[in-house]
């Protein structure tokens, strides 16, 4: 039974690429009917037509057996649920599997994909005309490209590579699990997927209202995986890895507040403009000599690089009031918010700032804004870093099912940003949903069961986790983005595959 629910599950992806295609291109597309009115449509906080689609879809499709399968959770994210309830094994007793993707993409810079690449290429629409496209241009800015008689195989757009195929990948997915839920697709399992919201701004914000919301009042939701759908591939390592962790990031706001006075007697003022320069300068010098950054044979190193600024002056011919700027800061195993906060404020030139009667002001700044549900979570940047060990049963579960529906339909010796034959078990650079999954082992009111298999790390523990999607990571956020369908394909197919193995059903 297992071989053949196997074949019949890389059959079906297969079979179904071109419906995977289909809603991809129109989930990149939706935003360009709603742009005139709501110029940030698609992006974190503005995904509602997108995911109103997408739900619509996942019935007609039969990827869910009820129109109640489906729904919004009040955070915004697009929530399904899948199970076989004459596998004839009590609730109680099933493997609970979480397929999480975001919904979110960055903003779309549409005239800069016809000016750049030409007129052949959209940000919404895609490939229009592959005879009026720039492909050295596309060659020199994406981390990877297949061959141009392989181009039959992509789809352009924003969102392509990060990361609605993946969301499409789990829609997909679940209509083929479906149909093989009587050779055991769904034996012994119980998927909760989700296409979440606000990602791009707020790193983990679903899985945050999931872990605070509803676990603890619903212990019966507490994972025992959870399968991030994020694109794994790299651009010289290969397509479609099998990633078990990734680096934590944070935020770190510096807000350097002056005296503002006119431009021609700046003697008047004190000018937070110049004197925060000063700290942007020496906190750049800082991470270049690598002084108070960790470094993990896994993970990775901790990076910090200065993301963002916004200045406060009366005009251009003024000392400004306030000068405001922050840091992206990945952090690595070993290293923790409170000291990243402290290695800003221990800058000498911070020091100077306020001897000259500066206000310098050091701090993680708080997430805010609403989501498209109304829902405000109100949680500081910071945004924990996990690590699933390479044994554990899930990891071993996910290589085993890439070896079976994967690697017989991958050629050999196949370089750069193509699938490999053999599962690449790797890590990501950047960030995604798995951030929001940690949680302190004491206080956070859910409850996890020993036999859930969570992976502690000092004070926080966190479900087995992994992804799995597709879309190489150098593509992502680029002019020209865009995604190999044989990717999602694949993906298709391990989301299809992977929890039954993993529950040990079939």
């Amino acid at each position: 039974m297992s071989h053949l629910l196997d074949t019949r599950v890389a059959a079906l992806a297969a079979e179904y690429r071109g419906l995977a295609a289909s809603i991809l291109a129109e989930a990149i597309r939706i935003p360009a009917d709603h742009v005139q009115e709501d110029p940030e449509c698609g992006l974190s906080n503005h995904e509602g037509p997108r995911l109103e689609y997408l739900k619509r879809r996942l019935l007609e499709i039969g990827a869910i057996a009820r129109a109640e399968d489906a729904f919004f959770d009040a955070f915004g994210s697009l929530v399904w649920t899948l199970e076989d309830p004459t596998d004839g094994i009590p609730r109680d007793q099933k493997r609970v599997v979480f397929f999480d993707g975001h919904s979110d993409t960055v903003k779309a810079l549409r005239t800069q994909w016809t000016d750049k690449i030409g007129p052949g290429v959209d940000a919404y629409d895609g490939l229009t005309d592959p005879d009026r496209v720039d492909r050295a241009f596309l060659q020199r800015e994406l981390g990877w490209l297949p061959a141009d008689d392989e181009w039959e195989h992509l789809l352009f757009g924003r969102g392509s590579a990060d990361q609605l195929g993946g969301v499409v990948a789990q829609v997909v997915a679940s209509k083929i699990l479906r149909e093989l839920a009587p050779l055991g697709a769904l034996r012994g399992v119980v998927i909760r997927s989700y296409a979440t919201v606000c990602e791009e701004d707020n790193d983990g914000g679903g899985p945050m209202y999931v872990t605070r919301k509803l676990l603890p009042s619903a212990p019966e939701w507490v994972p025992d995986a959870v399968v991030l759908t994020e694109g794994t591939g790299d651009s010289t390592k290969g397509a479609l890895g099998i990633y078990r962790g990734q680096r934590g990031r944070m935020q770190i706001e510096v807000v350097v507040t002056g005296r503002s006075c006119h431009g021609s007697m700046p003697w008047e003022g004190l000018n937070p403009l110049e004197f925060g320069a000063a700290i942007l300068v020496e906190a750049a010098r800082a991470y270049e000599a690598g002084d108070g950054f960790a470094q993990h044979a896994f993970l990775g190193g901790g990076t910090r690089t200065a993301s963002w600024a916004q200045l406060e002056s009366p005009s251009d011919c003024a000392v400004p009031d306030r000068f405001t700027f922050r840091f992206d800061r990945r952090l690595t195993a070993g290293e923790v918010p409170e000291d990243a906060v402290q290695a800003i404020e221990d800058l000498p030139a911070v020091g100077v700032a306020r001897a000259a009667g500066l206000t310098v002001d050091v701090r993680v700044p708080i997430y805010d804004k609403a989501t498209w549900k109304g829902y405000v979570l109100d949680n500081p940047q910071i945004y924990l870093g996990w690590e699933t060990p390479a044994a554990h049963p899930a990891i071993t579960a996910a290589t085993q099912t890439y070896e079976a529906v994967v690697s017989p339909h991958v050629p050999e010796g196949r370089t750069g940003g193509n699938l490999r034959r053999a599962p690449r078990v790797d890590r990501w650079i950047f960030s995604t949903d798995g951030v929001g999954f940690p949680i302190p082992i004491q206080g956070s009111g859910v409850d996890v069961p020993a036999s859930k298999g969570w992976v502690r790390t000092g004070e926080y523990h966190h479900p087995p986790m992994f992804g799995v999607g597709p879309g190489i990571e150098q593509n992502t956020h680029k002019i020209g983005e865009a995604v190999d369908l044989r990717e999602l394909q694949h993906a298709i197919a391990m989301l299809a595959r992977f929890p039954s193995r993993f529950a040990g059903g079939a």
